[in-house]
């Protein structure tokens, strides 16, 4: 199976307080694919105003997985670093839904 990458604009963010880790639950309008929701553990560098608005990148055909209460339907994709994972962004915006070249 081909990943499929996509740029997605972040809709909503909520606390994932049943989640191990500190994570966000976010919901990303992937245009024609439609909204889907994903757990994201990037509670260290980024807070709900930081992301609600923004365009990322988004793997959207894996299959759904659930992480505890929640089925993430998404991988972000990010970047680890010492301080906390880096979302990936897109520099200008593209139409929801684009996919990676």
């Amino acid at each position: 199976m081909r990943v499929e990458l996509c740029a997605g604009t972040v809709q909503k963010v909520e606390p994932f307080p049943e989640a191990r880790r500190p994570a966000w639950k976010v919901w990303v309008d992937f245009g024609p694919h439609g909204v889907k929701k994903t757990s994201a553990q990037i509670r260290s560098l980024y807070a709900p105003e930081d992301l609600v608005g923004r365009q990322i990148v988004g793997v959207i055909n894996f299959p759904p997985k659930q992480v505890g209460p929640f089925m993430s339907e998404f991988l972000l994709t990010g970047f680890h670093t010492d301080e906390g994972v880096v979302i990936t962004t897109v520099e200008r915006r593209v139409p929801d839904g684009t996919r990676m070249a």
